[in-house]
């Protein structure tokens, strides 16, 4: 169900990824006001700022179900791009990681859903702390595992380096080139 623009019948969807505090939201926001379209906001961030518990495996679980739901939901908002902030890779490595598990369906999600570009968000700013990162001394660690993930589910990715306005031009470059492609 993808969106149709004006000289092409392609929507780009952009997913940004990466381990914790490498400044995904910072990144996605940016690039919707920049392209004046739709991001879709990571939905783990309000559903576990609700909890009033520890999370659990099957809050995880739910949080990917509302975040492709809230995905499929903004498809049609969006205007020649649509930005995700993260994705389901996001999710089976945090499963993975704390619980050595991940449903199948999942696994099988992260097959079937395209994107189109994955900026990987590097580990080189500083770690901002936040109540809801719990792994500050393991950025290296995940990001080489964001990396393995990427390339072993074959999916299009470049790693987006440098401060948040030089990550900002990088991106803008390659979406630009995107676009240029299809238009």
């Amino acid at each position: 169900m993808e969106k149709r623009f004006q000289n092409s019948n392609k929507l780009i969807k952009v997913a940004i990824t990466g381990p914790e505090s490498t400044g995904k939201s910072t990144l996605a926001n940016a690039l919707a006001n920049h392209y004046r379209t739709v991001w879709v906001p990571e939905f783990a961030r309000d559903y576990l700022d609700k909890l009033k518990r520890p999370y659990t495996f099957d809050d995880v679980e739910n949080i990917a179900r509302e975040q492709i739901m809230l995905e499929d939901k903004l498809v049609s908002e969006a205007k020649k791009v649509m930005i995700c902030d993260t994705e389901l890779i996001v999710i089976k490595i945090w499963m993975e990681y704390k619980y050595h598990r991940v449903p199948l369906w999942i696994i099988e999600e992260i097959k079937k859903r395209h994107y189109d570009i994955f900026l990987l968000c590097n580990t080189d700013i500083p770690w901002v702390p936040d109540p809801l990162r719990e792994n500050p001394g393991l950025r290296r660690f995940f990001f080489d595992w964001f990396v393995m993930e990427l390339d072993t589910n074959r999916k299009n990715f470049i790693i987006i380096s440098g401060d948040q306005k030089q990550r900002l031009e990088s991106a803008i470059e390659i979406i630009a080139k995107m676009i240029s492609r299809i238009v």
